[in-house]
């Protein structure tokens, strides 16, 4: 069996584990369809529990973890409120590692579970290193935010639900940050709907995942802010998310901030809705070939709502 199908299938037995313990979130038409003719839909994990899709593969991953287990996870923010709101509810000792940098609303909501925070230098690939080597002590097991097949295959349940929710999609426009949820929702949109493309997308001002599929190999790039931090730093060298995201993804599109900017606008100001820039980036990509896509049955995947209100209000005003 090929990795595909295997996610593929993975992704099923994740999704009866955590189907009582996630919200199946709405997917619904963009105002574009009445303004410009253009079909395009929207996957609104902005409205999952946590804020973001993170919740599916954290419950995937921690649920089948002994409760004595001490855990220890990095994260830009999402995956670490996901981690610690599943530790809360399984009863687990969870130690998140933490950008210094991190958003002032995702600290406050991880530190909200009573989860220990560690804030270290760097970007979040520089927060996964330190929490590695913390596992390597042998007090902690280390939960990746996205190189771990438990945790591809929880993102992978929202690919159950978008063929569920909107048959015959043409284009599914995702943002790539370490690859977890592009690898899980690709491998099950590929197995069961081959023809459906996928369409990655990759802030230029932190695309380590892009660039290391343009090349075939792992690959460290700059890294410089962006409003996409969800998406932001590195990627383990020998990933498993690497060749997964290579197999299944048809094309990648990167975007500047100025774009992602516009992006978070349309959301905002067209479709009323408030998202992170991790979750306009995917919309960013859309933009880009709209005009080409007029014609195919879109879909753009929100994938947070989490965003930092002062950088919001910033770019609104």
């Amino acid at each position: 069996m090929d990795i595909v199908s295997k996610l593929a299938k993975q992704s099923e037995t994740s999704r009866h584990l955590i189907l009582n313990s996630i919200i199946q979130t709405p997917c619904f038409p963009s105002r574009l369809i009445l303004n410009e003719g253009i079909d395009l839909y929207f996957k609104a994990e902005n409205f999952q529990i946590t804020g973001s899709f993170k919740i599916r593969g954290a419950l995937s991953k921690i649920k089948k973890i002994s409760k004595n287990t001490k855990l220890i996870t990095a994260s830009s923010g999402n995956h670490g409120i996901a981690c610690s709101y599943a530790a809360k509810k399984t009863g687990h000792n969870l130690t998140v590692v933490l950008p210094e940098k991190v958003s002032k609303s995702k600290l406050e909501a991880i530190k909200g579970f009573g989860t220990k925070v560690i804030l270290n230098p760097g970007d979040s690939g520089l927060a996964e290193k330190k929490a590695r080597l913390l596992a390597q002590t042998g007090e902690f097991e280390y939960i990746s935010p996205y190189n771990d097949y438990d945790i591809i295959a929880g993102q992978g349940t929202i690919g159950f639900e978008l063929l569920e929710q909107l048959p015959n999609i043409d284009n599914v426009y995702i943002s790539m940050g370490g690859g977890g949820l592009i690898s899980g929702i690709g491998s099950v949109i590929k197995y069961h709907s081959p023809t459906t493309k996928i369409i990655g997308v990759s802030a230029i001002n932190s695309g380590a995942l892009a660039a290391s599929i343009k090349l075939g190999s792992v690959c460290e790039t700059a890294h410089f802010d962006t409003l996409a931090d969800g998406c932001a730093g590195g990627i383990d060298e020998g990933t498993l998310t690497l060749p997964i995201a290579t197999e299944v993804t048809d094309s990648v599109i990167e975007c500047t901030e100025e774009q992602i900017v516009e992006a978070i606008k349309v959301l905002a100001w067209n479709e009323n809705l408030m998202v992170e820039g991790s979750a306009a980036l995917a919309l960013a990509g859309f933009m880009q070939e709209k005009q080409t896509k007029k014609h195919e049955r879109n879909l753009v995947l929100l994938c947070g709502g989490n965003f930092d209100k002062n950088k919001i209000l910033s770019i609104l005003n």
